[in-house]
């Protein structure tokens, strides 16, 4: 069972679901129905899991050559890959089943999608091809903004777009924080993350350009959801950190790894906070 739940990455997942709340409350204006909430969480859950596992079945060979991922079920044997791809099947049908029955149907759409663009388009036509990998396929990780919503509206407005923004040029940074600890698993896999393949100043450069970014998409989302202005001035707090960490991101840094990681962690509570701050301020609101 342990191996079946590791299939699916449920730390990861955390990260996705901890954006789909608020678009449910932004999109309700104050809390969702109880039931509906909880059917898309766990929905969502499922496919985000479903999506995470078939990445695992089809980067099995690879996950073998970076210790990151060494110990990976499908890798250690503990699950075979045609029962992976079996598993992955099984909670994905579920998954838009109950997304099918207890939602509405953009809402399933969506999630359809999610999981189509993560495994085709990011896992098997980005992620071995371009340093770019993370930038377009990461737009996978960015839907259950638009799902959340489409739950609860069964359409969509310009709001989710600016949350989906704001998710879409975190992600970047994010993961190129984590990609710089591990440089080595993936020059090892022959996957192109872009601090494998580009210069230090390179990689300092583009993370700028995502951050400021998803300041000015957050500043979007406030303004579009009618949000107070004290969450306006969090919200540009919190981006202002995020950038905090990146000056310190120094070519000839001797600590330019653990600075890199503390960018990583950052960026998780950055999520996290700001969603606090939507939902607080929508409820104030």
């Amino acid at each position: 069972m342990r191996g079946y739940l590791d299939l699916m990455k449920l730390r990861v997942v955390e990260l996705l679901l901890v954006s789909t709340l608020p678009a449910m409350v932004l999109a309700a204006k104050g809390l969702p129905d109880f039931g509906l909430t909880i059917v898309t969480i766990i929905a969502g859950t499922l496919a985000a899991g479903s999506a995470n596992a078939f990445n695992m079945v089809i980067e099995s060979d690879l996950d073998k050559l970076m210790a990151r991922t060494s110990k990976r079920p499908i890798v250690t044997g503990l699950i075979s890959k045609r029962n992976a791809a079996l598993f992955a099947t099984l909670i994905g049908a579920i998954s838009l089943a109950l997304f099918w029955i207890y939602t509405t149907a953009l809402a399933t759409l969506l999630a359809l999608i999610a999981i189509i663009f993560y495994v085709v388009v990011y896992t098997m036509a980005l992620k071995q091809r371009t340093s770019q990998n993370i930038v377009w396929g990461g737009a996978a990780g960015c839907m259950p903004v638009l799902i959340g919503w489409a739950a609860v509206t069964n359409s969509l407005a310009l709001t989710p777009w600016a949350f989906f923004f704001v998710i879409f040029f975190w992600t970047p940074p994010h993961f190129w924080a984590l990609a710089i600890k591990y440089k080595d698993d993936y020059a090892a896999a022959g996957t192109p993350m872009l601090p494998v393949v580009a210069s230090k100043n390179r990689v300092r450069t583009e993370m700028w350009f995502h951050t400021i970014m998803m300041i000015a998409s957050s500043i979007w989302l406030i303004s579009s959801a009618q949000l107070p202005m004290w969450s306006l001035v969090i919200t540009v707090v919190l981006g202002l950190v995020f950038a905090r960490q990146l000056m310190a991101l120094k070519e000839g840094s001797q600590d330019y790894g653990k600075v890199a990681g503390k960018i990583f962690q950052w960026s998780i509570t950055y999520l996290s906070l700001l969603s606090v701050v939507l939902v607080v301020a929508q409820l104030l609101s």
